[in-house]
């Protein structure tokens, strides 16, 4: 028998359909739009920032490329100098290319002066031109004895290629060569010995395919060949990365400044450590990390790259050709070239060879691998870790559902404040890492991120408010004066379907004997006459911030404190009865209606009007589709019996006990007691003189003390005294309240009756 209650799967359906309901709820609201806004533009920036387009690069670069301004690598003296061909070199020496024995002397001269090792930021690929053997075939090709004896003395001349690689194996020599995108079967020989722990650099390594390199004899006699690539990266122009390892698919390729670092310590290999070596989590993407030279550890991009971290350009880092043999100089120049890594370069503006930094310098390309040997000398790096994409990511995503959480939860302005802070204080971290740490992590992605999602989610949110205001203006513009309609427009949620208890005052407003008035005009006459009439009496009522709640033939219904509060609103449903009274003596004093003109036997217009206060539910009663922003409540109900009870007491405004309490500055008169259909106990009434002011100026101050003292001798059944003091009550208000005495005079015989019997 199974446990499982027979009523189980029912109520599972039932509330998964409730659940569906309120998600469908959810997404059809203002919040769940602006988060699917949200979620579409995280989800969006996210797949952009993992992707990484160039754009988002060049926008992180010159990122660090700022901070680097602000705080370039502080230099620090370092065994490493450029031997310069400049200006005065070749000024001294002749145009380059120099002749190869030149280099060859040269490069014994950097022997003599004690340099650890030389490394050429230049490549050698062709013959020398004027070597003697050249020269010797050239001259060959003419007639004459004296070219026979030129060319007999030639052959007899050292060949100035021969002479540089007998110069580069005396001396700790590097040379360079080029990988190339162009194909051919050119390579430089691999003097580096290559050790890894963890993944194989040529499984990261993209492979190029073709070279430039040097003449076989040259590379023969040289003690390391090392590439001088810069980054493919770079493609703005500015120089912030150079590779460290390149690789064909089959052999290993150290940098220039990593071959002379390694020849100028004595060593044999480098060891380069991945992902996946000991110590190292196996992310399962094949990544580089770092590569040790020796004595010294130089961190690497994933793809085998060093980041430089720039110094300013001095002079003390460049050694002139030209001084090298000069013998005036000799002691200086040896004191700077003695125990130094030397790279020759060029800085002279004929040969080609500048490029830009990230500080805003124009440099030789040497001076780039002189200040990345000498940042691996001082052990000062820049590093961009091999988490800090995905950090980058996260905290895109964080950042985005934390902003779009926050708009509808504290509003634009403040989350627009939030989301400056977070850039803010996202700028601040990041310097900070950079300062302490020499961390290179990208801030301003996430903070662009953050600020797009606020934008997206502002926009939808912005969208939707202005798509209510518009159904508000729409549903609630000839109801609502224009005040409460603004009101309304930068609140709408009383507008949704469905209603809410809240203290109204309703008022119900009716025509006096409108049905003989009705048979009496044709059905064109009737509606010029209800609209002459209703128009300023709505004026009236809009204009104390009233809510037309309808129009039902001759009749009004209206309410105040709703959909919007209005704190004061019996006193306004007071004075905006008294203003309808006022706008309907005018329109009888001038006759608008024209009955007086037509010679009816009753020209004047009369009205009727009571007020309540009361609990009521109110708001949109119907459908989605279709439906009337109205109020519901026996409070209604009493207002609408208050106004029919004005017949009965002869006056044209009657206001319940509970307005009475809560108008301030209305001038009132008791009307007394009424039993109400509908209600089990009686309701004591209030005629509306005016207000306080104008009560006073008409001289009404006296009447109320007399109709108080003629209500006091009523409930004690002073018959005589009730006479006197209703007379004198008459001739002070004259014909304004006739009907309100005629009725208490009712009341006087009714007693007096009974006092006799």
């Amino acid at each position: 028998m199974s446990g499982r209650s027979p009523h189980s799967a029912p109520d599972w359906r039932r509330r998964a359909a409730w659940v569906g309901v309120r998600l469908r709820r959810f997404a059809r609201s203002r919040t769940g739009q602006a988060l699917a806004a949200a979620l579409l533009t995280v989800l969006v920036l996210t797949l952009l920032r993992a992707f990484n387009p160039w754009v988002v690069t060049e926008f992180r670069d010159r990122t660090f490329d700022a901070y680097q301004r602000l705080l370039p690598r502080p230099y620090s003296a370092q065994p490493v100098r450029i031997v310069d061909i400049d200006e005065a070199s070749i000024e001294a020496f002749g145009q380059w290319p120099w002749p190869r024995s030149r280099l060859a002397a040269m490069n014994r001269r950097l022997g003599e002066l004690g340099a650890g090792a030389v490394a050429y930021d230049i490549i050698f690929a062709e013959p020398d031109r004027t070597t003697p053997s050249r020269i010797a075939a050239d001259l060959a090709l003419s007639d004459g004895d004296e070219h026979e004896r030129a060319i007999a003395v030639l052959k007899t001349l050292p060949d100035h290629d021969k002479l540089f690689a007998e110069a580069i194996g005396q001396t700790a020599t590097v040379l360079g060569f080029a990988a190339s995108r162009l194909s051919n079967e050119l390579r430089p020989p691999v003097k580096a010995g290559l050790a890894f722990v963890g993944v194989e650099p040529s499984k990261v390594l993209r492979p190029f395919h073709g070279a430039i390199v040097n003449l076989p004899l040259l590379n023969q006699a040289a003690a390391g060949v090392g590439a001088i690539n810069l980054s493919a990266r770079d493609r703005s122009g500015v120089i912030r990365r150079v590779p460290m390892l390149l690789s064909d698919g089959k052999q290993i390729y150290p940098n220039l400044a990593i071959e002379a670092l390694r020849v100028a310590q004595g060593q044999q290999s480098v060891v380069v450590r991945g992902t996946g070596a000991s110590g190292e989590a196996d992310t399962g993407h094949a990544a580089l990390l770092d590569m040790r030279v020796g004595a010294f550890r130089l961190p690497l991009t994933n793809d085998g790259e060093a980041w430089v971290y720039f110094d300013r350009d001095r002079p003390e880092r460049y050694v002139s050709v030209k001084d090298l043999f000069d013998p005036a100089k000799d002691s200086a120049v040896r004191e700077r070239i003695e125990g130094s890594i030397v790279l020759v370069g060029t800085s002279a503006s004929g040969l080609l060879d500048a490029r830009a930094t990230p500080l805003g310098e124009t440099v030789p390309g040497v001076a780039i691998l002189a200040q990345l040997l000498e940042q691996i000398l001082a052990q000062d790096f820049v590093d961009r870790p091999d988490w800090a994409d995905g950090f980058e990511i996260v905290l895109t995503v964080l950042l985005g559902l934390s902003i779009a959480g926050l708009v509808p939860l504290i509003g634009a302005r403040f989350s627009l404040i939030a989301g400056v802070v977070v850039l803010i204080a996202a700028i601040a971290a990041s310097w900070y890492a950079f300062v302490h740490f020499r961390l290179l992590i990208d801030p301003i992605y996430p903070s662009l991120a953050t600020l797009a999602t606020y934008i997206a989610v502002e926009r939808v949110l912005h969208l939707a408010a202005d798509r209510d205001k518009a159904f508000a203006r729409q549903a609630f513009a000839q109801y609502l004066a224009p005040e409460l309609l603004a009101r309304l427009e930068s609140s709408p949620d009383g507008m949704k379907l469905g209603g809410e208890n809240r203290e109204l005052t309703v008022m119900f407003m009716d025509v006096r004997g409108f049905t003989p008035l009705s048979e009496a005009l044709s059905a064109t006459e009737l509606v010029d006459f209800i609209n002459t009439l209703l128009a300023p009496l709505t004026d009236a009522i809009q204009a104390e911030l009233g809510t037309i709640d309808k129009y039902i033939g001759d009749s009004i219904m209206a309410f105040w404190n709703a959909p919007v509060d209005v704190e004061d609103h019996a006193t306004r449903a007071c004075r905006a009865a008294l203003a309808m009274r006022a706008a309907l003596q005018s329109l009888n004093d001038t006759d608008a209606f024209g009955f007086a003109a037509r010679g009816m036997a009753e020209p004047k217009v009369r009205i009727g009007i009571g007020l309540n206060t009361g609990l009521a539910c109110v708001g949109n009663m119907g459908s989605a589709k279709r439906f009337n922003y109205s109020a519901m409540g026996d409070v209604v109900n009493v207002a609408a019996r208050i106004e029919a009870a004005t017949k009965d007491f002869g006056v044209d405004i009657l206001v319940s006990e509970q307005v009475a309490r809560a108008a301030q500055g209305i001038a009132l008169l008791e009307a007394g007691e009424i039993k109400l259909k509908g209600t089990s106990r009686p309701t004591r009434l209030f005629a509306v003189l005016g207000t306080t002011a104008g009560a006073e100026a008409r001289g009404f101050a006296a009447l109320q003390g007399l109709h108080g003292e003629l209500l006091q001798a009523i409930a004690v059944g002073d018959c005589a005294h009730a006479e006197v003091l209703l007379a004198r009550c008459r001739a002070q208000c004259g014909d304004d309240y006739a009907g309100l005495y005629q009725r208490l005079a009712q009341r006087i015989g009714v007693l007096a009756c009974d006092a006799r019997g």
